[in-house]
């Protein structure tokens, strides 16, 4: 039987923390603590040093209660001192920064950012937080038996279009399987496979146990006789994402003498 956890879900007044904790608690059956829910059944709305000290305690005293029930805790609060997180005392840290400032200057003013965040949430994206936060709290296992999307390409080189391409894809199917053509040495295509290897590892790291990469042929068509079973989408990205080119990028890197011309035989 899997361990009960203690998860803090901490951040600024409006960082999106709530809206997390509570799809993550029903995601994986954990019990859920809010901070404003239960300082409203308390009539407590005192946000002194010694009003947010005495909420540390009550929220750590009330995840401690379930603890010992043999069941794991999600606590969404905005726990904003080190003395505070470290009167909680979680076994993991969720940091949702994705605001710089709250409407609340007097907890912009004293709020402490975490040294030690086990998971740092820079952008409010619910279905693609609860992959990273799921991963963080239960260790994915990659199942080759289970529905998996294909990403097939050159990526000569690897650029944000194409993270942000499998990140779309890692909300609507749990795994990706990454095909690199193997392309190195026919027309303009100066980047190895092992050096796209370490480029698209380096870029998803934070995603390890979801994806695999291995070197595809040079494949130009796909052809099919029949009903197969498998869907082939296409992923909507912003214009922004779809303006981003590899050929631009070679052109670019070549301008400023960080990528040579190779004359392949």
């Amino acid at each position: 039987m899997q361990k009960s956890k203690k998860i803090l879900i901490m951040g600024l007044p409006g960082s999106g923390k709530s809206f997390l904790a509570k799809e993550l608690s029903k995601d994986l059956n954990f019990i859920w603590l809010n901070a404003d829910k239960i300082r409203k059944k308390n009539f407590d709305w005192d946000f002194s040093f010694k009003g947010r000290i005495r909420q540390a305690e009550r929220m750590s005293k009330l995840a401690n209660l379930e603890l010992k029930k043999k069941k794991s805790v999600i606590a969404d609060f905005v726990c904003p001192l080190d003395a505070t997180r470290k009167i909680f005392n979680p076994d993991l840290i969720i940091w949702m920064d994705t605001i710089q400032k709250s409407r609340f200057e007097n907890t912009n003013k004293i709020f402490e950012k975490p040294k030690n965040a086990d998971l740092i949430i820079k952008e409010k994206n619910l279905e693609l937080n609860k992959i990273l936060a799921k991963d963080k709290i239960v260790k994915y296992n990659w199942n080759n038996k289970a529905p998996t999307a294909q990403m097939l390409g050159r990526y000569q080189p690897w650029h944000e279009g194409h993270k942000k391409l499998f990140e779309k894809i890692l909300t609507k199917v749990n795994q990706v399987q990454i095909y690199v053509k193997d392309v190195y040495g026919v027309g303009d295509n100066p980047y190895s496979y092992n050096s796209i290897n370490k480029k698209i590892f380096k870029s998803l790291k934070i995603y390890k146990n979801r994806f695999r990469i291995s070197l595809a042929p040079n494949i130009t068509n796909i052809f099919y006789g029949r009903k197969v079973g498998y869907k082939t989408s296409k992923i909507n990205l912003s214009k922004s994402i779809q303006k981003i080119s590899a050929t631009s990028i070679r052109k670019k890197l070549r301008k400023l003498g960080k990528l040579k011309k190779i004359n392949f035989k």
